[in-house]
């Protein structure tokens, strides 16, 4: 018996990169897994599948509440409930660092889009399936340039901020509905579109404000991720934990 063994956990975003690491290893402790990206997650469903495990997937825009609910209910249909949602849908591995002066408002707009109303919409979609089963586990992700007030990506920096935020909001509003709301804030880590666009000096100078001086990899934050989404966080709501390797201190 895996400790996510009947759980039924939703990850978003996760046709590639880290949101396929999380859906992976969710998998492998026993939960039943649906996943969604703007991308197939065909690849990550198969994954899942040939591994043994359960999962279902489907092409949603998170920032879409008819599309949400769509995959919501499917996934419910499928699975018979929905315990665990995992905000990980985000944009970041694209973006160019710069001055704030040169962001432009559309893309400002574009980051807070998706990486704010998009998990305000996915929890919109879920609660209500969880306030029936009276439990569930929302799952936010932050960044842990939040704690150091990182430079040169203030839409990102701001939108993961605002994460915080919410999480312990939600977790006040949601609290007697026995829903748990934790967020996880990990530091750069190398998924494939973070690795392609790092230069070496870079990824060098951010690993030597860590106590752990060496790269963080996605599956670093497989375990963190277990946790929340297992009954052993049952009384842990609205906190972030920091993942990446003691380079922000709290």
């Amino acid at each position: 018996m895996g400790r996510l063994s009947g759980r039924v956990v939703i990850v978003t975003g996760a046709a590639q990169g880290i949101g396929a690491v999380y859906a992976r290893g969710l998998a492998a402790e026993g939960a039943r897994v649906s996943v969604c990206d703007l991308a197939d997650p065909a690849a990550t469903v198969a994954a899942i599948q040939a591994a043994g495990g359960e999962a279902l997937g489907q092409i949603a825009d998170v920032t879409s509440p008819e599309a949400m609910s769509a995959f919501v209910n499917r996934t419910e249909r499928a699975f018979g409930a929905v315990h665990v949602l995992i905000n990980n849908a985000a944009i970041f591995g694209h973006l160019r660092p710069k001055p704030f002066t040169e962001i432009s408002s559309l893309e400002w707009d574009q980051v807070m889009a998706a990486n704010i109303r998009g998990p305000f919409e996915c929890i919109k979609a879920v609660v209500p399936i969880m306030r029936r089963q009276h439990y569930g586990k929302i799952i936010n992700i932050a960044s842990g340039t939040v704690f150091k007030g990182t430079p040169m990506l203030l839409h990102y920096v701001t939108s993961k901020g605002a994460m915080v935020t919410m999480t312990r909001c939600l977790a006040r509003e949601l609290g007697d509905d026995g829903i748990a709301v934790n967020c996880i804030a990990p530091g750069l880590t190398m998924s494939e579109n973070v690795r392609a666009r790092s230069n070496a000096q870079g990824i060098a100078a951010n690993i030597a404000t860590r106590c752990f001086k060496r790269e963080e990899e996605p599956q670093d934050l497989v375990g963190t991720m277990i946790f929340l989404a297992s009954a052993e966080s049952d009384f842990i709501t609205g906190q972030t934990l920091v993942v990446d390797g003691g380079s922000a201190l709290n």
